[in-house]
């Protein structure tokens, strides 16, 4: 059996595309692809052919007439369905919006509590601080209070050995 162009059968996706194509419904690098393989294939051009005369008999065939009840009937069907599903979903609503809500409360709960914290944090003073910029002093504070005052020190700040006196 020949492989050539003339016994090129369409590809599944080709010919899904075959009622577009006829219809005039592809874009223009998809309709061209299909008209050149058309050109070259015979099989594919029979396929083609083919399915426009269905179609053709298609429209010889008699329509179905519908009474306007038929009409109405199907109508007030697809409303009490819309409704239906309304009234499904609108307890769901309803929880969804409650849900959101109390979400929003905690979370304005949370961040105001956090900011609170923060602000605290840096304007209340801590008083731990000011002893550790302090910890030599707070080591030596018992050698400190043994000496009194201050008027030994200035002795020796003007005695020679030390300070200025020399």
């Amino acid at each position: 059996m020949s492989s050539g162009p003339e016994h090129q059968r369409l590809r599944p996706e080709e010919r899904a595309n075959l009622v577009a194509y006829i219809d005039g419904e592809l874009n223009e690098a998809e309709s061209r692809a299909l008209s050149t393989k058309l050109t070259h294939s015979p099989t594919a051009r029979r396929e083609v052919d083919l399915l426009k005369k269905t179609w053709e008999v298609l429209d010889h065939l008699p329509r179905p007439h519908v009474n306007e009840e038929f009409h109405e009937r199907t109508l007030s069907y697809v409303r009490q369905v819309e409704i239906g599903a309304g009234a499904r979903l609108a307890p769901l609503a309803g929880a969804a919006s409650t849900a959101l809500k109390w979400a929003a409360c905690a979370l304005m709960v949370v961040a105001c509590g956090s900011g609170g914290y923060v602000v605290a944090r840096h304007l209340w003073p801590d008083p731990d601080e000011r002893i550790i910029r302090e910890l030599s002093l707070a080591e030596h504070l018992d050698e400190y209070l043994e000496v009194g005052g201050f008027e030994p020190l200035e002795a020796l700040k003007n005695s020679p050995e030390f300070g200025s006196g020399r």
